[in-house]
């Protein structure tokens, strides 16, 4: 039974209610979790202003930095107990789960090093002035983490908001918790000070509500779907809150006839395939130059016929949904596909040892998708994918650009005046060419245009987002 992790000490819920934590690949119930509300919330603030005000904010930057560095090698040293931990509470596959231990390691390892050069600038200006910029924390930040990548998104948001200073209030979803309420412990243990990092669980409607609602909060991280990113948005406004919001993707992967189909294949599988497609960035649509749209439809098959899906600790190609509701409602737009009368290319297979009382989806491919189509709009969010033709680069343009969405592209062409020309059109914060994810790409700044959000997380970029810039003019002749 996990209790908040708030001041660096565990912390019952003030409503002495918990809520049941399920195993995707069984159904079961294994654990249990506090359920947060305002009052929880309240006191998580409180803690972390006490900590910016305090020792927390007394560190040096070079101090913070050394500190989220020493977190950084703890997870490593505690890595496959994360890994197990996140493997079951999200369903993931291990390899999946171990690489994004991997990666909250690197994201807090590049923050350490980042911390202590995030500089201010001096400004030319008139004579006998000197005018400079300083960028200071702006306080207290709240972070509302999803339930696919609990682990990477906590590290991606968590430790640029360390990094520049800041204090941190995290609402992770209530379906995946228990990784992120380790990390604050190994960060308490590691020596951060108390009220650095807080960790309150509970539903999003109380506990997630209740954050973004606080007053306390000077700025709002926000990982999530679109309708709750408005919500979010518009809660935060009443108190001039800002907030960096990614509200997820209808990725397009272009495919031209010159493509490396032996490099593609396996990439444009992994996009899908890659946590059951409960991915914001996740490559669900691939269009296709009509001259080898078959050709790729049949290699694509051969793959997709090929993948296995089963409980997480069989550390298959995919693991299981996260919950039922889920499970629901990716059946739901596939049943609206059959209804339409678009045709299944390739499924993955349901290995014997899956528990009918999990959460399984086969890897899908469906073909012909009118561009129209709600399985070619909307997000999925599970591994589906939509492929169709396109006949020269504006229609594949319009088609790319052709939804609400516009967080990640990718180009497959080995003509490098296209990739450039095509690249420079694609309304999307991402474009990869010849790749797709470049890896995690702890370095690269990722987030969305259009319904995608706005604001960027990762690399550098993402600290100016938790800084407050001042300008200082000195007048001295």
């Amino acid at each position: 039974m996990k209790q908040h992790f708030i001041n660096n000490r565990w912390v019952a819920p003030a409503s002495g209610e918990f809520i049941p934590v399920i195993n995707p690949s069984n159904g079961q119930t294994f654990d249990n979790l506090a359920r947060g509300n305002a009052q929880d919330i309240d006191v998580a603030v409180r803690a972390a202003r006490a900590a910016f005000e305090g020792p927390w904010g007394r560190l040096t930057a070079t101090e913070r930095g050394r500190l989220l560095q020493k977190l950084s090698q703890a997870m490593l040293d505690h890595a496959e107990e994360l890994a197990q931990l996140e493997s079951q509470d999200c369903g993931k596959p291990l390899k999946q789960a171990r690489a994004d231990v991997t990666a909250i390691a690197r994201y807090f390892e590049f923050y350490a090093g980042a911390a202590d050069k995030l500089m201010g600038e001096t400004i030319p200006y008139q004579n006998g002035y000197t005018v400079l910029t300083l960028r200071e924390p702006q306080g207290v930040t709240g972070h509302i983490v999803p339930w696919n990548y609990p682990l990477q998104i906590f590290g991606r948001s968590v430790g640029g908001s360390l990094a520049a200073g800041n204090a941190c209030v995290v609402k992770p979803a209530e379906d995946a918790c228990l990784s992120l309420l380790r990390v604050a412990e190994i960060a308490a243990e590691v020596g951060f000070p108390a009220g650095a990092i807080n960790v309150v669980t509970g539903y999003g409607h109380e506990a997630g509500d209740a954050l973004t609602r606080h007053p306390g909060i000077d700025h709002i991280s926000f990982t999530g779907s679109p309708n709750i990113g408005k919500l979010v948005v518009q809660i935060a406004a009443e108190h001039h809150t800002p907030v960096t919001t990614e509200l997820g993707g209808k990725s397009p992967q272009v495919v031209f006839a010159d493509a490396d189909l032996d490099v593609l294949v396996p990439v444009v599988v992994n996009a899908i395939v890659q946590n059951a497609g409960q991915t914001c960035s996740a490559g669900s649509r691939v269009l296709v130059e009509r001259s080898i749209y078959e050709t790729v439809i049949a290699r694509l098959t051969q793959t997709f016929e090929q993948l296995r899906v089963g409980p997480a600790e069989m550390d298959l190609d995919c693991g299981p949904l996260i919950r039922q509701t889920q499970l629901q409602r990716v059946k739901g737009f596939l049943d609206e596909a059959q209804r339409d009368g678009l045709k299944i290319a390739a499924q993955g297979q349901l290995v014997k040892e899956a528990s009918s009382d999990g959460f399984y989806q086969v890897p899908t491919l469906i073909r012909d998708v009118p561009p129209t189509h709600r399985l070619a709009q909307e997000e999925v969010f599970g591994p589906v994918v939509a492929i169709m033709p396109f006949d020269d680069e504006a229609h594949a343009v319009a088609l790319a650009n052709g939804t609400e969405f516009g967080l990640v592209s990718s180009i497959w062409t080995r003509d490098g005046a296209r990739q450039m020309r095509l690249a420079r059109q694609m309304r999307s914060g991402q474009v990869f060419i010849n790749n797709y994810g470049a890896g995690g790409g702890i370095e690269l700044p990722f987030g969305g245009v259009k319904a995608s959000g706005h604001g960027r997380e990762k690399g550098f970029e993402a600290l100016y987002s938790f800084t407050v810039l001042k300008t200082i003019s000195i007048k001295h002749d």
